[in-house]
């Protein structure tokens, strides 16, 4: 198909189909609503933009809450020539900045897929998922520490509807059985999960639960629907990623029909609004920021 919005939304099109064994529909539902966002020129957003990037996803977080919430930077590693003489530090996590998905978790100093980091510098993700946030994207891997000393981390994802959290699942064992459990924002379990088995297992409410949603509102607040991913230990809280298009649109509902009590969750009665305008004094100051940031390079 052709690199264009026409090529991209018959792609989308297709996609979902194939995912959600249905059409699109206009209707307030999880994959519905991130198949408007991705199909429209919402996805073009400069800031759902600038967010896809890894890198400067951190500045916009700085911007917004203060740099401590921002996983340590190592390195950014610019060009893949540098790469023959670069030495990766022992413990670290790899991943490149324009794509999703992609990261190599490094504990003992074992040897890296040199060849694998290489090709990221050839990735385009937007030809892979046809996100349009990803099109022009400059290719870099960033380094970062092992948070958390490196000690089993858990994933929580918050689904945010107009600037409130309204679901979280957490990634429980994402490396090895990857499993979910799903809970709403008073931390009640709910009796399905999203794309990955239900964990079975319990688990515990972090500490800091009431801040994590307190972040994840302010990041959220941008924008008309988004995912924000956090990382805690029960005291700190860091941002993984800003998820533009979660699942690609296609984040399946185990069991299946859990999906209208999902929606109604996440979207109360109300319309789904696409916002028109998302450049905002978050978005200026992390944009100046970026601004300052590339001229000392």
């Amino acid at each position: 198909m052709p690199q264009n919005r026409l090529g991209d939304k018959i792609v989308s099109y297709i996609n979902f189909l194939m995912n959600n064994n249905r059409l699109p529909k206009k209707q307030l539902s999880l994959n519905d609503v991130l198949y408007s966002i991705k199909t429209t020129d919402e996805i073009l957003d400069p800031l759902r933009v600038f967010v896809s990037d890894k890198e400067f996803l951190k500045l916009f977080v700085s911007a917004s809450l203060g740099d401590q919430y921002n996983v340590p930077t190592l390195d950014v590693i610019r060009d893949i020539k540098a790469l023959d003489t670069y030495a990766f530090p022992p413990t670290c996590c790899i991943k490149p900045t324009h794509a999703s998905g992609e990261v190599i978790i490094r504990r003992n100093n074992e040897p890296l897929d040199m060849e694998r980091i290489k090709s990221w510098f050839k990735l385009n993700y937007y030809l892979v998922a046809r996100e349009a946030n990803y099109k022009l994207l400059k290719p870099k891997i960033i380094v970062e520490p092992l948070i958390f000393q490196g000690e089993r981390i858990e994933d929580y994802k918050f689904l945010c509807y107009q600037g409130k959290p309204k679901l979280v699942w957490v990634d429980i064992d994402r490396y090895t059985q990857h499993k979910r459990k799903v809970f709403d924002c008073a931390w009640n379990e709910l009796n399905f999960s999203i794309t990955k088995p239900r964990s079975e297992a319990s688990f515990k409410k972090p500490n800091n639960f009431s801040r994590m949603l307190e972040v994840a509102s302010n990041l959220a607040s941008q924008f008309s629907f988004v995912r924000i991913d956090l990382y805690s230990d029960g005291n700190t809280i860091l941002v993984g990623e800003i998820t533009n298009c979660s699942g690609n649109a296609g984040e399946r509902f185990l069991p299946t029909e859990s999906e209208p009590e999902a929606s109604k969750i996440l979207f109360d009665a109300d319309s789904y609004q696409p916002m028109a305008n998302a450049p905002t004094r978050s978005f200026n100051s992390a944009a100046k920021h970026a601004r300052l940031h590339q001229s000392q390079l």
